[in-house]
């Protein structure tokens, strides 16, 4: 009898515990987060912005936080998804253009060597990116890339791209939509590919990505449906500079919050911080080789130079390592 009382003293405890747990839980807004200077300062902006009673409140419609996707939402190395889409694509651009085969870099592409792949020059890559993303219509080339999202999968992590995203920072996301933040997309990646699946991956609707957009043209098919055929024309290069310039053409508010994780970023982080007011700027620094990958200022991808670091060792932007 003595033991039974015990046992259920124990129980009863054990269940206090874990209902302790759950709640601490539920009030944490962050709980990926290492608790350190970035996570306060995430949770400290949201409570000084969002507050009534606080001398930076932000109005509800002034809410605006833009986040980088390539090596800030999701994975990048060792090569940008949207790239290897197109690198997938090749063999049947060359199917519908013979001529290609014998044609650098698609010659190359064609034999499958990565290594020589990595070592494609910016003119070569836009060579590949004219031939397999134009030329077709819009709704073609959503079915096409739909299809590759569905069967495509990361060499080293077998899972689809679209799972492949980082989840501190789909907690921010979430943490940000809840207290009234509109989030957007602003990427270098294409406007059209990022669309597919920013709802389904981020709850990001497409209306709210911002991206490098080609040029389209309204014709009509042999039954006189009309589409937009996409084309080989550079409307906006949504990098560097260009992405102010985006959230300026696409957006039209000057953002209060701000995260990237590259040379390309700065940009768009600067503009933030220049607003009046409370405004958050982050920068996502990649050093954790075991759980996704080490890189910085000699990679190629996704480039976070020693001057940028020390940018955020002198100004109030924060690395989030």
């Amino acid at each position: 009898m003595k033991r039974a009382v015990i046992n259920r003293i124990w129980l009863a405890a054990f269940l206090v515990l874990v209902l302790i747990v759950r709640a601490h839980a539920q009030m944490d807004p962050l709980p990926s987060w290492n608790n350190g200077a970035a996570k306060k300062a995430i949770v400290e902006f949201v409570k000084t912005t969002t507050e009534k009673s606080s001398a930076k409140f932000v109005a509800p419609e002034a809410r605006v936080a833009v986040f980088d996707q390539d090596g800030t939402l999701w994975v990048e190395h060792p090569m940008y998804s949207q790239v290897v889409y197109c690198l997938d694509r090749v063999p049947a651009v060359v199917k519908a253009k013979p001529d290609l085969a014998n044609i650098e870099p698609f010659k190359t592409v064609l034999s499958g060597n990565r290594e020589a792949m990595a070592k494609f020059t910016l003119p070569d890559l836009e060579m590949i990116l004219a031939a397999t993303l134009t030329g077709m219509s819009v709704d073609e080339f959503s079915a096409e890339a739909n299809k590759w999202l569905a069967s495509a999968k990361d060499p080293r992590w077998k899972r689809p791209y679209t799972e492949l995203t980082y989840l501190p920072m789909q907690e921010v996301i979430k943490y940000m939509r809840a207290n009234g933040y509109k989030t957007y997309i602003v990427t270098g990646g294409g406007q059209d590919f990022v669309r597919l699946y920013s709802d389904k991956v981020y709850g990001i609707p497409p209306e709210q990505v911002v991206g490098s957009a080609g040029g389209t043209n309204f014709v009509y098919d042999k039954s006189g449906k009309p589409m937009l055929m996409k084309l080989p024309k550079l409307l906006l290069n949504d990098d560097n500079a260009g992405k102010p310039e985006g959230i300026h053409l696409m957006i039209g508010r000057r953002p209060y919050a701000a995260f990237g994780n590259s040379i390309g970023d700065k940009e768009m982080l600067e503009y933030t911080q220049a607003g009046d007011g409370a405004r958050l700027m982050m920068l996502v620094h990649h050093d954790d080789d075991k759980r996704e990958y080490a890189y910085g200022a000699k990679s190629k991808v996704g480039t976070f130079p020693d001057t940028l670091m020390a940018n955020c060792s002198s100004e109030p932007i924060i690395p989030v390592e």
